[in-house]
Order: structure tokens, then C-alpha cells, then sequence
């Protein structure tokens, strides 16, 4: 069996629910029953059919609801692999990086074509590091403490699922200056991330050791699942750009979080609408079973 679970920005009415329990029959489900994870928030249709024309009839039906399609068994994950910038932060730190260099809009735009899958994401991360030689180390701590804001929801995601056993690591293709410090706030338990080069006191302009890039998130999931002895169906992954795909598709769940095209059509799942807590709808907590 399957679960359709809405998940409203704002209210979730009985006809929103109706709504959809039209659409996905209409879909060819089978309808077994509805079920509130959080009522007025979330709720769960229980159906037996193929998943993905019930997904694809029911996301973006109705406004402001996002919909995670899932199978009914092992949805509470116990391993959570996330992308940083523009996910469990607000924002791309190479880019706020070089708004102290003056350049970023020049670099905001190589970003943005990398994280649509325009340019490879490994040569344009050089491209762009090359640009903020000289950039004054303290620069970091500043941006950091100016720029860098925990995406809402990211806390209770990552707290609830480390309370309940799973394990949860943070893979970014940015710096392991700021992915350090935002793994310790939210609550992941380690952090995978590039190295900026600094001499003297300045970014050097290049990055130290191998990039961490499409393949090294997928390797990162595979490994801790292997690890800990799980499963890919029991595997969560999370990520917003082109370099996130290749461990979304092989997460048992993958979410593309208010992502580019791209990755939202290679996703399992999409939020667009809500904050993060809507992946814990997703797996079945409601609002009381939240860690604090």
C-alpha cells in the first residue's frame, strides 16, 4: 500500500481533502482511507494502485499543499542525507562570500547555471573560488555571522530524526568553514564538505583535496547506509540543485527543497510551498512527537 500525504502551507480543509481524493480515483487509486498526521496541517490518503499518476494527479492541484507519495512501510527514515546552501541554510555561502569581493553577481550567476545542471558543478566551483583570491580570512566569520541563516524548520527536522535513532549528515559542495558550524547548530551528526585553501592569513584561490560534488553525495549516502546497516528504502535525502540529483535517485526518499527544474523533476518528492518541518509530516510526526 501506498500513502498520499498532504501537507498544507496554511490550512488543509475537508474539501482540500475531498478535492484530492477525487483527483487521485480519477488517477485509477484505489482509496483505503484517510488518516490526520496533524489535523487542519497534514493529512494521509492510503491507497492501493501505482504511485506515480497519483503523484503526478495530485501535485500542484491544489495551492499552496504540497504532496510526498511514498510507500506505506519504513516511511520514518533512518538515515538523512542533506545539501547545505539553499537547504538547511537560506543561502548560497560562495556567493555571500564574494559580496565582500564585490563580485557577486558575477559569481551568483556561475552558481546558479551549476545548480540548474547548466555547467559542471566541480569546474565552476574552481571558476568561482578563483575569483576570491586575496579575500581576507576574516572575511568567513564575518559572512557567517551576517549572512548565513538556518533555513526554518531544519532544527526540528534534524533533532526529531537524531532522536529517533536515525543518523543525519550534512554533504555540501560549500566550505567546511561554514558546514561545520551550521552541522553543529541543527543537530546533524558530522558534516562532509570542500576546504578552502588560506595562506597567510587570505583565500589562496583554490580548494584543498578532492571537490565534493554530485558523486560525492551519492557515495556519502550509499556508505552510511552501508555503515550502519541499512537498507536504501530506509534513507532520506534532501538537496536543491543539480549536484544534489544522483543521491536523491538513490535515497529511498528523495526531496527536492524549493529546487531547480531539473531536480524537482528528478526528485520523488518536491516541497515547495512549506518549510521543512513538511518532511516530518511526510514520515508520520505530528507536531506533539517533535523534538524541541
Amino acid at each position: 500500500m501506498f500513502i498520499a500525504t498532504l501537507i498544507a502551507a496554511d490550512r488543509l480543509s475537508g474539501g482540500d481533502i475531498s478535492a484530492a481524493e477525487d483527483a487521485a480515483r480519477a488517477a485509477g487509486a484505489d482509496l483505503l482511507g484517510r488518516s490526520w498526521v496533524e489535523p487542519d496541517k497534514a493529512c494521509d490518503l492510503i491507497f492501493a494502485s501505482a504511485p506515480q499518476p497519483v503523484r503526478a494527479a495530485l501535485e500542484c492541484r491544489i495551492p499552496g499543499l504540497d504532496v510526498v507519495v511514498q510507500g506505506e512501510a519504513g516511511r520514518r527514515k533512518r538515515l538523512l542525507v542533506a545539501d547545505m546552501d539553499s537547504t538547511m541554510i537560506t543561502v548560497e555561502c560562495i556567493d555571500e562570500l564574494a559580496d565582500y569581493a564585490g563580485l557577486k553577481a558575477e559569481v551568483a550567476e556561475v552558481t546558479e547555471r551549476a545548480m540548474r545542471g547548466e555547467i559542471p558543478f566541480e569546474a565552476a566551483l574552481r571558476a568561482r573560488v578563483a575569483l576570491l583570491q586575496g579575500l581576507d580570512e576574516a572575511v568567513i566569520e564575518r559572512c557567517h555571522e551576517e549572512r548565513v541563516r538556518i533555513t526554518p524548520g531544519a532544527e526540528p527536522l534534524v533533532r526529531t530524526m537524531r532522536r529517533e535513532g536515525a543518523e543525519c549528515l550534512l554533504v555540501s559542495g560549500g566550505f567546511s568553514r561554514f558546514a561545520d558550524r551550521v552541522a553543529a547548530q541543527i543537530g546533524f551528526s558530522r558534516a562532509v564538505s570542500n576546504e578552502l585553501g588560506i595562506s597567510g592569513g587570505k583565500l589562496s584561490g583554490g580548494v584543498v583535496g578532492a571537490i565534493v560534488g554530485a558523486e560525492t553525495k551519492r557515495q556519502a549516502l550509499l556508505d552510511a547506509a552501508v555503515a550502519i546497516g541499512l537498507d536504501l528504502t530506509e534513507t532520506l535525502a534532501i538537496g536543491d540543485g543539480a549536484n544534489d540529483i544522483p543521491m536523491l535517485e538513490s535515497a529511498g526518499l528523495g526531496v527536492a527543497y524549493r529546487a531547480k527544474p531539473r531536480v524537482a523533476a528528478a526528485a520523488a518528492a518536491r516541497i515547495e510551498h512549506n518549510d521543512l518541518t513538511a518532511i516530518l509530516y511526510a514520515q508520520g510526526y505530528s507536531r506533539s512527537e517533535w523534538a524541541a
